[in-house]
């Protein structure tokens, strides 16, 4: 008997841990939404609440302030920045190609999440510090961007300038140009189509004309 009341108590348990998972998920949907209608600046707890039916206090027994809404939402969007960089990379060779095709993909991740990469790229929220963790994914994809920059030059497709610090901000300028270009002048053009994402291929080019690679002779 005892066994059972164990088993029905952990059961119940598992429950309430998923029910908090998908309300935590919910929220975090709805603060997408409400960033994408107001911009990333005008969340606001009262908001989420009144979309969702419920008091403001119920919140906080999942994300004690706003702030910590902003935290997730960092950290969801980098890890899916970065997975869109690693898939577009996946399967290409090292070198250009493997590059181009990251760095693409994360660009067109970009295009196609406005409001969270308003709260990536820029600092549209007055105080918002990402924590160390949400920050360490961040991290994670620019040393991954960097990886392929140094792919490229192990390559000999590039000169081994641009696989350093100064190589990679080249390289950053470049992408959040282009990432900043679209989404303040043409924010409702698709990636492929847009007046300034549809430029992508002749940006890297530029990059790859700023370092070429040596000669030999």
């Amino acid at each position: 008997m005892e066994l059972r009341e164990e088993t029905a108590a952990g059961a119940g348990g598992t429950r309430r841990a998923r029910r908090h998972a998908e309300t935590k998920a919910e929220i975090l949907r709805i603060a997408v939404e409400l960033m994408e209608a107001e911009g990333a600046g005008g969340l606001s707890i009262s908001a989420i609440a009144r979309h969702m039916g419920i008091q403001p206090p119920s919140l906080y027994k999942y994300f004690p302030s706003r702030h910590a809404i902003y935290d997730a939402l960092f950290m969801n969007g980098q890890a899916a920045f970065l997975s869109a960089i690693r898939d577009g990379a996946a399967g290409r060779e090292p070198g250009l190609s493997a590059l181009a095709a990251g760095v693409t993909g994360g660009l067109r991740w970009a295009v196609e999440h406005p409001a969270l990469a308003q709260l990536l790229f820029w600092r549209p929220v007055p105080g918002f510090v990402p924590s160390p963790d949400a920050y360490a994914v961040a991290l994670e994809a620019v040393a991954q961007i960097g990886e392929l920059v140094a792919g490229a030059v192990r390559a000999g497709a590039l000169h081994p300038d641009a696989d350093t610090d100064t190589g990679r901000e080249v390289l950053g300028i470049l992408l959040a140009g282009i990432a900043t270009q679209q989404l303040a002048n043409d924010p409702d053009s698709s990636f492929s189509e847009g007046q300034f994402s549809r430029h992508t291929a002749a940006i890297l080019r530029a990059f790859e004309l700023s370092y070429p690679p040596r000669r030999e002779g």
